[in-house]
């Protein structure tokens, strides 16, 4: 796997990967805010063709919009990011799509969950994003078009845009082809 921004603080083990995202990163491109970030942490694989990809996020959120989840990226101006963001003391388990501008959903939580399982399935230029509280049970979140480039960069992100950075916690991540 390789780095895209690496963070200053991080360590696999096992089937783990722990990351302490440094304050002021962020993964976001203009819309209503004008502004441009690429600069949150993604550890990737280079994926081909169609692929689920699978992951446990536990975190300590705790300043507005930390985040952490799962990121497909074709460029700096296609990718998508999903998983928990935390939004006036709230997890809200959120995904954002660009293509040159980003937006933005979210579904706020009834309480703040240890972890979130997270599932993407690409199918040629559509990507589906479900998550989970239980790792068995998944809720559709999202069915999207992203791109049909052959090749994307498939991994974990996570960014802490307003705080001071925070820890969070990455396991079970595994990304499988689809077969035909």
């Amino acid at each position: 796997m390789h780095w895209y921004n690496e963070p200053k603080i991080w360590s696999a083990a096992d089937d783990a990967i722990t990351i302490t995202a440094d304050h002021d990163t962020d993964f976001w491109r203009k819309t209503h805010y004008g502004f441009i970030r690429d600069n949150g942490h993604f550890y990737y694989q280079e994926v081909s063709g169609d692929f689920r990809c699978d992951v446990k996020v536990s975190g300590c959120y705790a300043a507005l919009y930390d985040q952490a989840g799962l990121m497909v990226r074709g460029n700096a101006e296609t990718w998508l990011k999903c998983g928990i963001e935390f939004v006036d003391g709230v997890q809200h388990v959120s995904a954002v799509v660009t293509r040159d501008f980003s937006d933005w959903s979210v579904v706020p939580l009834a309480s703040n969950p240890e972890s979130l399982w997270l599932r993407l399935t690409r199918t040629g230029p559509a990507v589906e994003i479900a998550y989970a509280l239980d790792g068995s049970h998944y809720t559709l979140l999202r069915l999207t078009y992203l791109t049909d480039a052959a090749h994307l960069q498939v991994g974990l992100m996570c960014a802490a845009p307003k705080g001071g950075g925070f820890l969070t916690t990455f396991e079970q991540f595994t990304i499988r082809p689809l077969s035909d």
